[in-house]
């Protein structure tokens, strides 16, 4: 992750209120406990996946996102399979998906839980 830039990471968040800066991405990315990028031949960054973990038994994947372009192609079931065999020892890992997407994920493995959440869209605008 040491060696992408910010301009590799154009593209993303399509239908946010507010997308994320480059730059925050980024952070985000290399802040992580784990976090994984696929690329095209040119270097840009065309998926990626992260995860936030405890290290030792629960983890949270909070943003996984292939740009449109490059969906349909198993990137974004390549990036789930990665991190989720980097999370093999943990007792927990969770994400939290719309409804329409959790067919997706349960051909990957996962299962679908109930939970609760809050957004702050001001947060991205910082």
């Amino acid at each position: 992750m040491s060696t992408i830039e910010a301009d590799r990471l154009q593209g993303f968040f399509v239908g946010w209120p507010a997308p994320p800066s480059a730059e925050q991405h980024l952070a985000v990315l290399r802040s992580s406990h784990r976090a994984i990028v696929a690329m095209d031949e040119t270097g840009r960054v065309v998926g990626f996946i992260n995860m936030i973990s405890d290290g030792v038994l629960t983890a949270f994947i909070p943003w996984f996102e292939v740009l449109p372009a490059y969906q349909g192609q198993g990137i974004g079931g390549e990036l789930v399979r990665r991190i989720l065999r980097e999370a093999e020892g943990l007792y927990s890992v969770d994400l939290v998906c719309d409804p329409p997407l959790r067919a997706y994920y349960e051909r990957l493995g996962m299962s679908p839980l109930l939970g609760m959440g809050l957004r702050n869209p001001a947060a991205l605008r910082e």
